[in-house]
């Protein structure tokens, strides 16, 4: 399941976070990569500084704190984000995320890209997810998020002109089993309109209690 939140950052906070990055200092981003994926990632990332350990916390609770992201993903856990920018020429070819990544240990369960810059300052660059139904091609707005499974092939398209800049990150869930998260992402969506459109109601009451004993069922604290 790919999931697209638009304003997961405002303008103010995009103002922001674009002046911490131009204060930080870059380097090649095979320095992450796991030892598969470091032949075939060409970008640069932020090195660790105290600007970045702000920004990252920033991006982190921006996250954490959206409905959306809460519904769908129930996230325990979160990676401190890699700030990463792509000049031309630059790309990261197909690939899949570290099932177990940091200190402490983080399982991957999703993986999420942040688009600090708007698709019209960059040419190319598209992050393209490779889905059940073939490759989809993702390019969102500034301040906007895409949430996919951690265990997707995945690539991000040579940037041809501009510059490309995100922070990606990934979330251990509460919920380990991709089918049981979706199951409770429907309920809790049905849940939130029921009470919108008739308010508190037996259906309602009871709609929540089977979403609250799935949880119950499923959930690894």
């Amino acid at each position: 399941m790919i999931i697209f939140i638009s304003d997961v950052l405002n303008q103010d906070a995009l103002s922001r976070a674009r002046e911490a990055v131009a204060g930080l200092s870059f380097e090649p981003g095979q320095t992450t990569a796991g030892w598969h994926a470091r032949s075939v990632k060409a970008n640069s990332q932020a090195m660790p500084s105290a600007g970045l350990r702000v920004l990252q916390q920033r991006i982190v609770k921006a996250i954490e704190a959206h409905p959306v992201v809460q519904m769908s993903a129930l996230p325990r856990h979160m990676a401190p984000p890699l700030i990463s920018r792509y000049g031309p020429g630059d790309a990261y070819g197909c690939h899949v995320d570290d099932a177990v990544m940091g200190t402490p240990p983080l399982r991957s369960d999703l993986s999420a890209t942040l688009f600090l810059n708007d698709p019209d300052a960059y040419d190319g660059g598209e992050l393209i997810i490779e889905g059940p139904g073939g490759e989809e091609a993702v390019k969102l707005a500034a301040g906007s998020l895409v949430l996919y499974p951690s265990t997707s092939l995945h690539q991000v398209a040579p940037v041809t002109k501009g510059e490309r800049l995100v922070a990606v990150t990934w979330i251990q869930s509460l919920i380990a089993d991709e089918a049981a998260r979706a199951i409770l992402f429907d309920l809790a969506q049905a849940k939130q309109q029921m009470f919108e459109q008739a308010g508190k109601s037996p259906a309602f009451d009871l709609l929540a209690k089977s979403y609250a004993n799935l949880l119950r069922r499923w959930a690894r604290p």
